[in-house]
Parts: C-alpha cells; structure tokens; sequence
C-alpha cells in the first residue's frame, strides 16, 4: 500500500492504514526536494496560517473536529495536544505539532517513511495526497490518468511578525465577545488610519503583475490588498471587523482593528489574521508598517502567494475519493479540492478507510450527508456540481432542517445536533470503523 504526500491527508491516511495491520509506504518528497511554500521537512506541515478555526460545536468547522474526534483522527488529536491560546478557534504550535506527527508515523512498525520526489503513479491501492504543489513529473504523470480535467488557483498565506517587536502600548488583549479568553491582540485603528491603509493597499506594488479574477481564488484565502481593492469598507466588514471588541484606552468598539494570533505556545510571533498577500515583501514593510502597533515590526515571515492544483473532484471521484477510471487509486487533501487544514486531515482519513473496508469486504463508507464530512464529500463527488472550486466544510452543504429554523443562532445549533447525532447512529451500526483497540501511539 502506498501513500504519496506527507503532509495532512496523507499523514493521517497512513496512520489509518497502519493502526488497521495494512503496511504502508509513506513517501514524501522533503527534505531531499523542498517545495516552494514548505520551510521544513517535518510531515503535516503546515504552511500557511496556524489555525484550525472554530471550536465551538455549533459551527461547521467545530462540527467537523466533533466528527473527526468520533472517527478517531490522530492529527486531530495531536493538534490538540500542541494547541496554542486562540480564544474560540483550535491553533497550534506548528513546529511542535508537526514535528510530533513525524516522531509518531516514523516510530509505527507498519509504515516505512520513503524521503523521495515520487515522479510516477505505482501500480496497486494508493492514497494520492501530494498537496496542491506536486512535483512536475508526479503532476504530469496525474494529467495522464485524469486527462486535461485539472484546475489551478492561487493561495495566498500571511505573514508573522516578532512579537517582541510590537509595540504593547497601542495593543489590547481581548478575544471577540470575550470567548476563550483574551488570546488575541488587536491594534485599533481609527478612521483616518483605517483608510490610509486601504488607500495603500490599493496603490502597492505586488509580486504577480496578473490580476487575478477572484474565482482562482479560494473564498477564505483572498489577498488582503485584493479585498482592500473590491470597496473602502470590505476589510472593515471583513477581517478587520471590529465588533465584539472593546478598545479598554478609550471604552468604545474601533473604527477597525487588525488582530495578531500567537503562532507558538510561548506566544513568541504572532500571525496578522487575514493579511494573506501577494505585496513584494519590501512593501509589506511599509503598507502594515502603517498599522500603528507594527511601526517597527520584526517580519519572521512575509506573506507570499503560490499557485496551487486540484482535480475536477465532481467529474473524476467516487464517493469514496476513488478515481472511477481507476478504482485502485485515491485522491485526498487539497489536491481533491477540499479546501482547509482539517478537510484534508478528513479526506485523508476516508480515503484510508475506503481502502481497508474494500480489502476486508466491509460495506464502503458512506457518511450521512447531514454530518459536516458527508455533505462535503457528498458535493464534491457529486456529477450535479457545477462549476466546482474546492470547498470547506459549511452547514449550506448540508440537507434543509424540518421544520425550518428562522434564527441564525438555532439554526446552526440546530445543524450541529442533528449531525453529531446522525454520525453517532452511523457509527454504532458500525463499529468496525472505530480505531482499534489496543493502539498506543497517542501514550
């Protein structure tokens, strides 16, 4: 059994195998060829922001980590033990998390971690998870089998800054609405500020001299400037949304504010959430040198923007992340088009356990299309999709409730339980998808 990719989906589809008694080659192509967006040859990397998103078990993306929970993933699990302070959100020290991931997939006895570019498709069951960067030769090699049915986008990350370098005078340490405790700083900013920034923003150099339509782009990763550019009050109504945020100097909510999450546990470098970006690096020292608190800010890393590469899922994937052209071969992670840090951890998991109930003669996985993981999967496989971009869990996926919920708040409640109860009466029908017993690797 091979697995290509080490990073979220296949990291967790090699577990998956293993903890089953299925031997697998995990082959991953860094530290001997480094890809433009990895900085480490550790597995499960991840590359642009630290965060997980929402834990809140109403929202989809805290209904997913319920999901992944009850089928047993070990990044999940793993994220959680390195997780950092995020007021309501799951993130993670990422040099420990994924260092982490390597020790316990390089210590299990079932898989073989293989440090080589994987330059052509092996015959027998495969997990293909190289990420949306595969190497030119595995990518052509894919062109072959799935013909010219493959799209491009571009996905942008931001950048980092020393938090020794910002100034605590002009921060305050508050989450919104007080959930989680105050885990993130937040640099107000008033009207003149706010707009001083947009205004340069719009004007600054880029790395792409191409504009890129915003249909290559995926919806949660835009480039701030791109945003800045769509209208003066898209980023005030955006990432830069001030409500549930009280400025403690002054009493009152801000115009806007920029807020920084802690990229390590010891809270050493902070990533400024939703500046993803394609500026030149010399402009991103002057444009969010703007923001008064980064004046004199530390760049540990600067934002960059990098194409990226997924399958028309829709037209080329089973229900069970099989190509129907080839049955033998799984496709998980972002290169499914699967958009998010732990959709990839869940497309990896599924493909994994599509491949063990067919060598033991169980019934294919199907999860209900009222969990969070099933609509997904049910939407990006389905031949009905049109016009496919890669997608994150969300409850518009998800089947209407009956009766209908008018409130917002209710409504996704009213999802959330609906979907860890559904997936609940999957899995005690069938307990052989539960991790087995008598697994240690998370001691």
């Amino acid at each position: 059994m091979t697995v290509i990719g080490g990073g979220l989906a296949g990291s967790e589809a090699a577990w998956q195998l293993a903890a089953r008694g299925v031997p697998v080659r995990l082959i991953e192509m860094r530290p001997t060829v480094m890809g433009p967006a990895h900085h480490t040859g550790h597995l499960a990397e991840l590359v642009c922001s630290n965060s997980l998103k929402s834990v809140d078990p109403d929202t989809a993306a805290g209904c997913l980590k319920a999901e992944l929970r009850a089928l047993g993933s070990l990044l999940l699990a793993l994220a959680e033990k390195h997780a950092v302070p995020a007021g309501a959100a799951l993130a993670v020290d990422r040099e420990a998390f994924s260092a982490d991931v390597t020790q316990t997939l390089s210590s299990h006895p079932l898989i073989t971690v293989v440090r080589e570019e994987a330059r052509t498709l092996p015959d027998g069951d495969v997990v293909l998870a190289a990420g949306p960067l595969p190497g030119a030769a595995l990518e052509e090699a894919l062109a072959r089998l799935t013909g010219t049915q493959r799209l491009a986008f571009y996905d942008a990350a931001a950048p980092i800054v020393a938090a020794e370098s910002i100034d605590s005078a002009l921060v305050f340490a508050q989450s919104r609405w007080d959930k989680g405790g105050a885990d993130y700083l937040n640099c107000p900013l008033d009207r003149g500020q706010y707009e001083a920034l947009v205004t340069e923003l719009r004007a600054a150099r880029r790395v792409q001299t191409k504009d890129f339509e915003r249909k290559d782009l995926f919806s949660a990763c835009q480039p701030v400037e791109e945003i800045a550019r769509s209208g003066t009050d898209a980023l005030r109504f955006g990432a830069l949304k001030p409500v549930g945020l009280s400025d403690p100097s002054t009493g009152h909510r801000p115009w806007a504010v920029v807020q920084l999450r802690p990229e390590t546990a010891a809270a050493t470098a902070y990533n400024l959430v939703g500046f993803q970006t394609n500026l030149t690096f010399a402009e991103q020292r002057r444009v969010f040198g703007l923001i008064p608190a980064l004046r004199d800010a530390e760049f540990l890393r600067y934002g960059v923007m990098h194409r990226n590469t997924f399958v028309d899922a829709p037209r080329l994937l089973d229900p069970g992340l099989r190509l129907r052209a080839r049955p033998s071969f799984r496709i998980a992670g972002q290169l499914a088009g699967t958009e998010g840090y732990l959709e990839a951890v869940a497309t990896g998991l599924l493909a994994a356990l599509d491949v063990w109930t067919r060598r033991t003669g169980a019934p294919p996985v199907r999860l209900p299309d009222t969990s969070v993981l099933g609509a997904l999967v049910a939407y990006a496989t389905d031949p009905a999709t049109v016009d496919y971009q890669p997608m994150h869990v969300n409850y518009g996926l998800l089947p209407p409730l009956d009766p209908p919920v008018k409130r917002k708040r209710e409504r996704y409640a009213a999802y959330g339980e609906r979907a860890r109860d559904d997936l609940d009466r999957y899995l005690r029908a069938r307990p052989e998808l539960a991790r087995p017993t008598g697994d240690v690797t998370l001691r």
